[in-house]
């Protein structure tokens, strides 16, 4: 099932609103656009791809949908895949923004009959984005105003295919900054550190949809549909930038680092490692490097030694 909104130019003014306790108070406001914000018209169409499940918390997804919208580059469309059922305080989410862009931009949602993964719901979403730049944005992460101006901008100067950016991860409330994830910036750099790690923070990303559909779209992997997708971008011939600062605030928590242990994850994580070594991305001492550190972290490292190595090593500490 698919719904519709109706698209213009001008959005929504939620910046101080979707800041109040009640967030079911917010009013719909269609601005002039004035110089305090970009002119959309200097920038590209692009649409926001989003999922939601189950399990997703709904405050959360409100705040997510709301940083979304308050930008000083607006999308013209938000495209919605909600992933199987959904409890009441979800559904009333939706509900809510069906109302409020109604008029102003596409709002899309899709409903799956059942609970299919994030690959698939990704896929979905992705596949029924009706323009050429598409970002990426989850239901439980926050945008920073100017996260799409910065990332088409990037495009523009650089003509990358693929444009990320650094994450600032917190716990609980958004000004309890954890630290950052922190990523190379140029083609050469992002190139290089794929061979080790994951080369983006996936929530942050904006990409260009022909080469997305060029390296085949986005296929089920064990938790790592991203990365799967990077490694047949750059094997495509993309060409990939992140933006060098803090764009997106992420959620984290324990049930982060316990989703990438145990002995699933690794085999997902090794499959990987071995396709590189096979497409010739990494040599033979890469792939044993990399299979030995993910064998010892996230198999025979206990959750909470896991959680202090993510932070000490694979994160830049404030």
């Amino acid at each position: 099932m698919i719904k519709r909104g109706k698209s213009c130019f001008h959005i929504l003014e939620l910046v101080q609103a979707m800041h109040k306790k009640d967030r079911l108070e917010v009013k719909k406001e269609v601005f002039e656009t004035n110089n305090s914000r970009s002119n959309n018209r200097e920038y590209p169409p692009f649409s926001v791809s989003m999922c939601v499940y189950g399990g997703d918390n709904a405050e959360w997804f409100d705040v997510a949908l709301g940083s979304v919208i308050n930008q000083t580059v607006e999308p013209s469309e938000i495209v919605l895949v909600v992933d199987g059922s959904i409890p009441q305080a979800i559904q009333d989410v939706i509900h809510k923004y069906e109302k409020l862009l109604c008029g102003v931009l596409t709002f899309k949602v899709i409903f799956l009959d059942k609970n299919e993964g994030h690959g698939i719901a990704r896929r979905t979403s992705v596949s029924n984005c009706s323009n050429e730049l598409i970002a990426l944005m989850d239901a439980d992460d926050i945008c920073l105003p100017l996260r799409f101006e910065r990332e088409i901008n990037v495009i523009k100067s650089t003509n990358a295919d693929v444009v990320g950016s650094d994450i600032a991860e917190f716990i609980g409330n958004e000004s309890n900054i954890l630290c950052h994830r922190c990523v190379p910036v140029s083609d050469k750099a992002i190139k290089a550190y794929m061979k080790k790690r994951c080369p983006f923070n996936q929530m942050t990303v904006l990409f260009k949809k022909t080469m997305y559909e060029k390296a085949g779209n986005y296929i089920d992997w064990y938790c790592n549909e991203d990365y799967y997708l990077w490694i047949r971008m750059a094997l495509s011939g993309a060409r990939f930038a992140n933006t060098g600062d803090v764009l997106v605030h992420a959620r984290v928590g324990d049930e982060m680092y316990q989703r990438r242990g145990g002995i699933k994850y690794f085999r997902s994580e090794k499959k990987l490692q071995q396709l590189m070594l096979d497409k010739r991305l990494i040599s033979f001492p890469r792939y044993v490097i990399n299979v030995t550190e993910r064998v010892i972290v996230q198999v025979l490292m206990p959750n909470k030694m896991r959680s202090l190595i993510f932070q000490k090593f694979a994160r830049r500490k404030l």
